[in-house]
């Protein structure tokens, strides 16, 4: 069972906070004793006395100590700590599923059963690993969202507080009152949007981030109709069809560490939901530093990892659509599986009525429009056609999900369990679709070639036993030898199918 992650060492916060080291930001936060206020590493106000310090690992844990949130700096902008979330340890399995929102629809008890133990405990765990219990983490997280919607956007605070998961605008406007000492509405005096125009967001990251690797590669994966791709950008159209969102992400002007989020969202409880889909999908909360320096005296990896830094893992949208495009890309190329994909949107995708954007008037479709579909029709294979079917009503029945808290391991066995899905497959879903970063496909025919010492390719298991030294990171391995791959291809021969997708 893998422990939680702790603080950094004193030594090192105070050095990345004397240096104002990006980092380490959302790492830790810095409270001061003689402000009352937390701050990022990266506060630009003047460097306190050492003796007012305090350090805490994450937001929650400086709140509940009874620190209030600086408007310099402003700690809802650092980027997540996903390391927290790492591994099946019982804390990490309770905070992505607080993370997805468990906890804004279920109590604390139903959240503790979900993974296996009673309340008391995760609380008491939460309060040893984390410095606060798990609805101060929730709630902390809700709050400071609301502060980024009512700093940056013209929204009223009657649908910030709906957007960041209060139902009660009078238990919001106490909450926050009560963290920031200050009402919502007086950081509405400026607001810096207008009214009924898209929202504009920063979603930070920590340095190096290789957002043209990630564009790049979802460019290749990109469907027509649904979303659109280009070198500077990311745009997609979500549903329901009969009030559609969109969204387009960018790199923030200036080169701050930030990607810039336009986003028009009808329904404001979507609005969380929408921005941590994205924060998995375009891996916002990863740590470089500690996946490089996992990789950094790896013969294979070390080298790539010092051409290529930042490298991310290009997550999807939504679980069932990186389903779908793992079957197909089954025993086919890149591209002829995207050529698939577009064809099942425009047969069986869901019209808008009116394209938000030119080219995105589809959504890809559900579970339930494909479960009966006749896939034959747009030319695939009688078995594939078959496993994407018995995919979707797996899905529909419960067979298999994609919930938040269940191991890489829970989840492979029970996605292998259906027909026409491998392991390779099952790995492949569970890195795009989970983030999971540990996920390794270890017979993708791509990777035993570029992990090889000569010219003759690994076996599945030779692979396997190498990786073990990449754990928990494999999925980043994956994504740093395809990214070689394609840079540096190997002469024309066969290739095997299952490494296409």
């Amino acid at each position: 069972m893998n422990e939680a992650p702790t603080l950094p060492a004193a030594h090192v916060c105070e050095q990345a906070r004397l240096s104002r080291d990006a980092r380490f930001d959302g790492l830790f936060f810095t409270a001061v004793a003689s402000t009352g206020i937390y701050c990022r590493p990266v506060c630009p106000a003047p460097t306190p006395k050492r003796a007012n310090v305090r350090y805490y690992a994450n937001a929650a844990a400086a709140e509940a100590a009874g620190f209030r949130p600086c408007l310099r700096c402003r700690p809802e902008l650092a980027p997540g700590n996903g390391q927290w979330q790492r591994g099946d340890h019982v804390v990490a399995r309770a905070l992505k599923l607080i993370e997805s929102g468990a906890l804004a629809e279920q109590s604390l008890e139903q959240l503790a059963a979900r993974v296996g133990i009673g309340a008391r405990q995760l609380r008491r765990l939460f309060v040893e690993r984390l410095g606060a219990p798990p609805v101060s983490v929730h709630t902390t997280r809700r709050l400071l969202f609301a502060k980024q919607l009512l700093t940056e956007t013209a929204l009223p605070v009657t649908e910030v507080a709906l957007a960041s998961g209060f139902r009660s605008l009078r238990r919001f406007n106490a909450a926050f009152a009560q963290a920031n000492r200050i009402a919502p509405r007086e950081l509405r005096r400026h607001p810096r949007a207008a009214a009924g125009a898209a929202l504009l967001l920063r979603l930070g990251y920590r340095p190096p981030y290789d957002f043209p690797g990630l564009l790049a590669f979802q460019r290749t994966r990109a469907l027509p109709g649904a979303e659109q791709v280009d070198e500077c950008s990311y745009a997609r159209v979500f549903g329901p069809a009969n009030a559609p969102g969109w969204l387009r992400l960018s790199a923030w002007p200036g080169g701050e560490h930030a990607l810039q989020l336009q986003l028009h969202c009808p329904q404001s409880t979507q609005l969380l939901g929408v921005v941590t889909t994205l924060r998995r999908m375009f891996d916002l909360d990863a740590n470089p530093q500690a996946i490089a320096d996992t990789f950094r005296h790896d013969a294979v990896l070390g080298p790539l990892v010092a051409r290529q830094p930042g490298l991310r893992l290009p997550g999807g949208w939504d679980g069932f659509e990186i389903a779908v495009r793992a079957v197909l890309g089954q025993q086919i190329s890149v591209a002829a599986a995207r050529t698939l994909a577009t064809r099942i949107v425009q047969r069986w995708g869901e019209p808008l009525p009116a394209a938000p954007l030119p080219g995105l008037e589809r959504l890809f479709p559900t579970p339930a429009a494909l479960a009966q579909a006749d896939l034959r029709e747009i030319g695939l294979t009688t078995t594939r056609a078959a496993t994407i079917s018995a995919m979707a009503q797996a899905l529909l029945d419960g067979r298999v999900d994609f919930r938040a808290e269940q191991s890489l391991d829970a989840f492979v066995a029970r996605w292998v369990a259906l027909p026409g899905i491998g392991a390779w497959t099952a790995h492949y879903i569970a890195m795009r679709a989970l983030g999971n970063p540990d996920a390794f496909p270890a017979a993708d025919l791509i990777l035993r070639r570029e992990a090889a010492a000569d010219t003759t390719p690994l076996g599945t298991k030779a692979l396997a036993a190498c990786a073990d030294a990449w754990r928990p990171w494999r999925a980043y391995a994956v994504i740093h030898l395809w990214r070689n791959a394609a840079q540096a291809p190997s002469p024309p021969r066969r290739r095997k199918p299952e490494a296409s997708a």
